[in-house]
């Protein structure tokens, strides 16, 4: 059954609230992998309260999410079929690590990219603190819907991704991710088993749990707050990828980066089976 792209367009998301603490900070960044080297003071900030504590800037990819949505019947999605396949975040303040958030979310626009071809949904989350109002983020995502193509809708034009430079990296970080991984990053929201049981993994194609997409976010994120911020999360202003390959847990991410004034174009890959897994990169910081 085709879907109706106007029901989705008006889906009514109920508004999300959400309470974070030091604690959940914590743990979404030793889910992405800070505290590696727990020697390391550029890292214990952000894994250890009783530094001068910060939260890392991607963490608000997972604040008040609107959860797995297009599993509800009434949505006609082939939900099976989805994957996500890109993702922006743009930051308006520093991340609070004790506060309850509210946010927003809503479809802007769905692409019919024809029968059998799939469709292309575009959402946008908009987060604040509540009480005060401030506004903390803006989170975009592009989902593919593989099974949902060929129902009318209009095909474009569809957003061009971001070029990379032609040249050789600037900068290039490697950071290890623990055989773990998953079963860490799970605790900041994404419970769906294919990132822990070896079971469901299996039948969906894969030879073991796959790490998160957002957790390879988040380890990129780490590579260019680490190597264009010096660990300075005000600096950290906004992230936007395409996900292009699933990583394993214990795989190394090398993030390989281009710096242009403020803007930072980046890809990353695999080093063990040589993948690019987030690629089209683009962040923008604050230089030195």
């Amino acid at each position: 059954m085709a879907i109706d792209p106007d029901k989705l367009l008006n889906w009514p998301f109920p508004e999300v609230e959400q309470a974070v603490t030091h604690r959940d900070a914590i743990i979404y960044a030793l889910g992405v992998g800070l505290g590696a080297d727990p020697l390391d003071e550029g890292q214990l900030r952000f894994v250890f309260e009783e530094r001068e504590f910060e939260v890392l800037p991607t963490m608000a990819a997972v604040l008040c999410t609107p959860g797995f949505w297009a599993r509800e019947p009434g949505t006609g999605l082939d939900w099976k079929k989805i994957l996500h396949g890109e993702m922006g975040i743009y930051l308006h303040d520093v991340l609070p690590a004790e506060a309850t958030l509210v946010a927003t979310n809503k479809v802007v626009d769905i692409i019919d990219k024809g029968e059998g071809k799939g469709a292309l949904l575009y959402q946008e989350r908009v987060v604040t603190e509540k009480g005060s109002g401030r506004k903390l983020a803006n989170l975009t995502s592009t989902t593919f819907a593989r099974g949902d193509g060929g129902f009318g809708g209009h095909a474009g034009p569809q957003p061009e991704p971001h070029k990379l430079p032609e040249r050789e990296p600037d900068l290039v970080c490697d950071l290890a991710t623990l055989p773990q991984a998953a079963l860490i990053y799970r605790l900041s929201g994404d419970p769906n088993p294919l990132h822990a049981d070896p079971v469901v993994a299996k039948a969906a194609g894969f030879d073991a749990p796959i790490l998160h997409g957002l957790c390879t976010l988040g380890v990129a994120g780490h590579a260019i707050l680490k190597t264009c911020c010096g660990y300075d999360a005000a600096r950290f202003k906004s992230m936007k990828l395409r996900f292009s390959s699933p990583v394993y847990p214990g795989e190394t991410i090398r993030t390989e980066m281009w710096v242009d004034g403020k803007d930072v174009s980046f890809r990353a890959r695999v080093l063990e089976r040589d993948v690019v897994v987030l690629n089209n990169g683009h962040a923008e910081v604050t230089p030195e």
